[in-house]
């Protein structure tokens, strides 16, 4: 017994469309036809059908399927690369899930770069704004020390500084600076990634530069720009008794 083109689709659970594509592309050869002119399939297209379908189900393109049926040397690299590849899908996936769980169950917000969780989420917009232009230029271990610092119980002064007011008064400005400068003294013992913007950049350092100043510039206010302005001419102070830059990732902003 012969089947139609329509019958042999259905046998192998796929369409007429598929079946006519496969004899477009040779991967099905045609069967002979009945003297009426419909064509009779066999057994052995059958088998060959279903045999396509497997492998495309495994993610084998319809380029490869001739070379992995030939069941070779070169099928078993082609069917390597596959599962490496599936294997890196499976990986962005099993992240994209954890970044889901982060916002859905611990309250994570989306305006941050990936892997910030709650603590950070409280943040002033204008601070998680900071942090996702400089996840743009920084390397992913000077993003996790920044992620670390929010995973610890939050200095007063840290928290009085990122959501100090515009017009906060000069003494504070001053007293804040030099809460960062020491912070910046002891970063230098632990966390040489963030005090070292070369070290910490994964881009030219002009650029990385451009993007540091114009976020600093862009998201504190004027107070929060003072206090940067004084930080920076504490260190490089400093620096200058010790022959070094004085230079952090809070760049001063241009003048």
């Amino acid at each position: 017994m012969t089947w139609s083109t329509r019958q042999l689709a259905e046998l192998a659970g796929t369409t007429l469309k598929t079946v006519r594509h496969y004899h477009k592309l040779g991967l099905l050869e045609e069967p002979e036809r009945a003297p009426s002119g419909y064509k009779r399939y066999d057994v052995r297209h059958l088998v060959r059908l279903m045999g396509i379908r497997r492998l495309t189900d495994l993610g084998v393109p319809l380029s490869d399927i001739p070379t992995v049926a030939a069941a070779d040397a070169r099928s078993k690299e082609i069917l390597r690369a596959l599962d490496a590849e599936l294997a890196a899908n499976i990986e962005r996936q099993q992240h994209m899930r954890r970044q889901l769980a982060a916002i859905l169950e611990d309250g994570a917000s989306l305006g941050l770069p990936s892997g910030f969780g709650a603590a950070a989420a409280t943040l002033p917009q204008a601070q998680q704004d900071l942090l996702v232009a400089s996840s743009s230029v920084l390397t992913p271990t000077a993003m996790s020390l920044i992620r670390d610092q929010y995973t610890r119980p939050r200095d007063k002064m840290d928290e009085e500084f990122e959501h100090l007011p515009a017009d906060a008064p000069e003494d504070v400005r001053r007293r804040l600076a030099a809460h960062l400068a020491a912070a910046v003294r002891a970063q230098r013992v632990d966390r040489t990634a963030l005090t070292d913007l070369d070290a910490a950049s994964r881009r030219n350092g002009k650029l990385t530069r451009s993007v540091v100043t114009q976020s600093v510039a862009a998201f504190y206010n004027e107070a929060q720009l003072d206090v940067v302005r004084l930080l920076h001419g504490l260190l490089q102070m400093e620096e200058a008794e010790r022959g070094g830059t004085g230079e952090t990732l809070r760049e001063p902003p241009p003048t």
